[in-house]
C-alpha cells in the first residue's frame, strides 16, 4: 500500500474548499480478489475516518486511473471524500496496475471481482459496510450488472449513460444489424488500451513480464463478437433487462439526449420495481457537469443527495422529486454542435405515464420505390456523440434526398413529445436479405432538416432478433420498428418528417447485395405529452461546481476532425474521423507523459455494398525519464456476400526496441446480416 497526503488536485469554491481540507489522505492499495489477482485502487478519504467510518462510493472502469483517467479522477473523487465518503476508483482486471488479463466485456469475472471489491470495502475499519457503485459508459454497465448480483453491502447505484440490453442497445448490434460506426472501432479502442503496460513505480521489473503477459494475452475484441450475429446467450449475459427483478438496490440513472444510451433509462423506470429515479438531458456521452450540449448542471451535488438517502438515511427529499426528469428540447438550427441547447425540465410521477398518448400520422397508402444509396447516412453524426465540434448531425437535407420522404402539413398546435416514436410500415423488398433505416426530422419554414431521432430494423430479424429469417422478395411484410427516444416540441408552421431508406452507412453494415424497396403504406405514432402545471414546481440543479484543472498540459494535439471526401470518378465516400490530443503530464505524477491519436476511417463505393471497409490505428505512448513505451494498433473489417473479414495488428516497443508483434486475422460467415 502506497500512503500519501495529497496536494488538493483541483480548485474548488471557498464553500466546498472548507470541505475538501477533511479530503488529504489518499492512498493506492491492491485488493486480492476470490482467484487470488490483485486489482489496483485509489482510495480518497476523509482524515478522521478510522474514528468515524464512511460509506463507500466505488467507480469500477478499466480506464487506467494513472493516467488516462487521472484528470477527470481528480475532479470528482476527493469531492465526494470531502462530503464524508470514501472514494474509489479501481482498476478492472488487465488494465492500469491490476494483474490478470481483460478478456473481454463484463465477464463473470469482471462482475465477481467487482462483488468481491464491495465485499472487501464493507468490511474496512473505516468504512460503515454500506457502498454505492458510480460510473459512465463503461462503469454505468457493470454497475447494473453488479447490482443484479446484489451483493449485499450495495445499497444504491448511480449509472450514466448506460445500457440494460447488450444486443439491442449497445455498440455491436442495433435493431439486429451490425454496426459499421462502432463495432470495429470501440474494439480497436480497447486493443490499443488493453496493450499499455502497468506502471514500473507500482510493480518494479515485474512490471515487463506483466506489459507481455498482456500483449500476448489480449484478444481483439470483435474476433468474439462478430461470432454472436443474433440475440443469443452471449449477449442476454450482463443484459439486465433478461430479470430486472435481479436488481433490488436504488438505481439513478442518467444519460442525455445526445447520447445513444438514453432509451435504457426509460426502460429501467419501465422495468425496475426497486426504488428509482431517470434523468435525461440536452447532453452526449458526458458526466451532467461536463454535460455539451448544456445547460450542465451540478452533477456532483445532485449524486450527493442520492447517496445521502440510501448510504446515510438522511431524509433530504431526493426521492419525493418525479420519477423521471427531461430536458423538453426546442426547435433550433440545425449544426453539429450547440453550447446549449434550449428547452426546460419536465417531469413525469411514473413511467410510462398515463398522460402521455399516441399521437398518429398517417401517410396513407401510396406505393412508393427506393434503390438504396449506399452512402445515405454518412451526415448522420457520431453515433456516440462526446459533445465534439463535429459530432451532432448537420442539416438533413442532403441526406433526406437519398430517401423517401414523408412530409406532414405545418403543425398548426404546439406538440410536445416524449418518449419512444415508433413507424408502422408495409413494404417489400427484392432481396433476401434487407434492413430499413428510418429518420424522424423536424422541418423549418425555410426548409432546413433538423435530427431528432432514428431507428433501424434488420428485416430478417422481423419477428425476433434471436431467430432470424429471410425475407420472400416481393411478399408484403408489415413491420413496427422503434425509433430511439425524444423528448422534443414541434412549434407551429413547422413540418414533421419521416426519412425512410434501406442503407445507413456507415451506422449499419449494408446488406450483401444491392436493395430496392416499395413502400406500400407508413404510420407514424408519436408519444405526445400534454403540458404540465407541475412541471414549474420542479426544483432547479444546482450549478456545475467551479473545478479548474492543475495538471500541466502541453498544447501540441490538434482538435478533433471530421471530414467526408467524394471521389467522383471512382464513386468513393470516405468518412476519417481524427483525434489528436497531444502529450499531457499528470497531476499526481508530474514525471509521467502521455501522449495518443487514433484515427476511424469508413469507406464504400457507390452501388456496391461489398466495397464497405473501416480501419482504425490508434498509437500510444507513456514516458517517464529514461522509461519509454510505445504502442501501435491497426484494425480492419470488410466483407464479401458470404463474410466478415477481419485483420488485428498489434506492435509494442520499449525506447525505439520492438519488443513485441502480432498479426491476427479471422473470416466470420454472414448470419443474416
Amino acid at each position: 500500500m502506497r500512503l500519501y497526503f495529497a496536494q488538493p488536485e483541483y480548485f474548488y469554491s471557498q464553500r466546498d474548499w472548507l470541505s475538501m481540507m477533511r479530503t488529504i489522505l489518499t492512498f493506492d492499495t491492491f485488493i486480492t480478489v476470490s482467484d487470488g489477482t490483485r486489482l489496483s485502487a485509489r482510495i480518497w478519504l476523509p482524515t478522521d475516518a478510522d474514528q468515524d467510518p464512511v460509506p463507500a462510493i466505488l467507480e469500477y472502469i478499466p480506464y487506467r486511473k494513472n493516467d488516462w483517467t487521472a484528470s477527470r479522477d481528480a475532479a470528482r473523487h476527493p469531492w465526494y471524500a470531502g462530503q464524508g465518503y470514501a472514494a474509489v476508483r479501481v482498476d478492472t482486471r488487465g488494465s492500469g496496475d491490476s494483474e490478470g488479463l481483460l478478456l473481454d466485456e463484463y465477464l463473470q469475472s469482471e462482475l465477481q471481482d467487482g462483488c468481491d471489491i464491495i465485499a472487501w470495502l464493507a468490511e474496512q475499519a473505516w468504512c460503515t459496510g454500506s457502498v454505492a457503485m458510480i460510473g459512465k459508459s463503461w462503469g454505468g454497465f457493470n454497475a447494473l450488472q453488479i447490482a443484479a448480483l446484489q451483493p449485499p453491502a450495495l445499497k444504491a447505484i448511480v449509472t450514466v449513460c448506460s445500457t440494460d440490453d447488450r444486443y439491442a442497445d449497445d455498440v455491436h448490434y442495433i435493431g439486429g444489424c451490425l454496426m459499421g460506426s462502432d463495432m470495429l472501432p470501440w474494439a480497436s479502442t480497447m486493443l490499443a488500451f488493453n496493450t499499455r503496460p502497468p506502471d514500473p513505480r507500482t510493480h518494479g521489473e515485474d512490471w515487463r513480464s506483466l506489459w507481455l503477459e498482456r500483449l500476448q494475452g489480449s484478444p481483439p475484441y470483435i474476433e468474439e463478437w462478430l461470432q454472436h450475429q443474433r440475440r443469443d446467450a452471449y449477449w442476454e449475459h450482463g443484459s439486465v433487462c433478461e430479470d430486472y427483478a435481479n436488481i433490488t438496490c436504488a438505481v439513478y440513472a442518467i444519460g442525455g439526449w445526445g447520447d445513444p444510451y438514453r432509451n435504457a433509462i426509460l426502460r429501467l423506470l419501465a422495468g425496475l420495481d426497486c426504488p428509482k429515479r431517470g434523468l435525461i438531458g440536452p447532453w452526449s456521452h458526458n458526466y451532467p457537469d461536463d454535460g455539451r450540449p448544456g445547460p450542465a448542471i451540478g452533477f456532483l451535488q445532485e449524486t450527493r443527495r442520492f447517496f445521502d438517502f440510501w448510504l446515510k438515511g438522511i431524509d433530504n427529499g431526493a426521492m419525493n422529486e418525479p420519477l423521471l426528469r427531461a430536458w423538453l428540447q426546442e426547435p433550433v438550427p440545425p449544426k453539429t454542435a450547440y453550447g446549449e441547447r434550449p428547452g426546460r425540465w419536465v417531469g413525469e410521477m411514473a413511467w410510462p405515464s398515463s398522460r402521455i398518448t399516441d399521437y398518429l400520422i398517417d401517410f396513407g397508402r401510396q406505393e412508393r420505390e427506393i434503390l438504396g444509396d449506399q452512402a445515405h447516412g454518412i451526415e448522420a453524426g457520431t453515433f456516440v456523440a462526446w459533445g465534439e465540434p463535429a459530432d451532432l448531425p448537420p442539416d438533413q437535407r442532403g441526406e433526406d434526398g437519398r430517401c423517401l420522404v414523408y412530409d406532414s402539413d405545418p403543425v398548426v398546435n404546439r406538440l410536445e413529445i416524449l418518449g419512444f416514436p415508433e413507424v408502422e410500415l408495409e413494404l417489400t423488398v427484392d432481396q433476401p436479405s434487407a434492413l430499413v433505416y428510418v429518420r424522424l426530422c423536424d422541418i423549418a419554414p425555410d426548409g432546413s432538416s433538423l435530427h431528432i431521432t432514428r431507428g433501424v430494423l434488420n428485416l430478417t430479424h422481423r419477428d425476433s432478433h434471436d431467430g432470424p429469417r429471410p425475407c420472400a422478395p416481393g411478399e408484403r411484410m408489415n413491420v413496427r420498428v422503434r425509433l430511439a427516444c425524444a423528448g422534443h416540441a414541434f412549434t407551429p408552421g413547422r413540418r414533421i418528417r419521416l426519412s425512410v431508406s434501406p442503407t445507413s452507412w456507415p451506422t449499419v453494415w449494408p446488406s450483401p447485395i444491392p436493395v430496392t424497396m416499395t413502400v406500400h403504406s407508413v404510420r407514424l405514432v408519436l408519444p405526445k405529452r400534454p403540458p404540465c402545471q407541475a412541471d414549474q414546481q420542479i426544483e432547479p440543479f444546482e450549478d456545475p461546481l467551479a473545478i479548474e484543472p492543475l495538471h500541466v498540459t502541453r498544447i501540441d494535439g490538434f482538435p478533433s476532425t471530421r471530414k467526408i471526401e467524394r471521389d467522383l470518378a471512382l464513386g468513393l465516400t470516405r468518412v476519417t474521423y481524427h483525434a489528436d490530443w497531444g502529450s499531457h503530464r499528470i497531476l499526481h505524477d508530474a514525471e509521467l507523459e502521455c501522449e495518443d491519436w487514433n484515427t476511424d476511417c469508413f469507406e464504400i463505393i457507390d452501388g456496391d455494398p461489398l466495397s464497405a471497409r473501416v480501419k482504425c490505428t490508434w498509437e500510444i505512448a507513456l514516458r517517464r525519464g529514461d522509461w519509454s513505451v510505445r504502442t501501435r494498433t491497426y484494425s480492419e473489417l470488410w466483407c464479401d456476400s458470404e463474410s466478415f473479414h477481419v485483420v488485428n495488428s498489434v506492435k509494442a516497443f520499449e525506447s525505439d526496441t520492438l519488443v513485441f508483434e502480432s498479426d491476427r486475422s479471422l473470416s466470420v460467415p454472414r448470419d443474416l446480416v
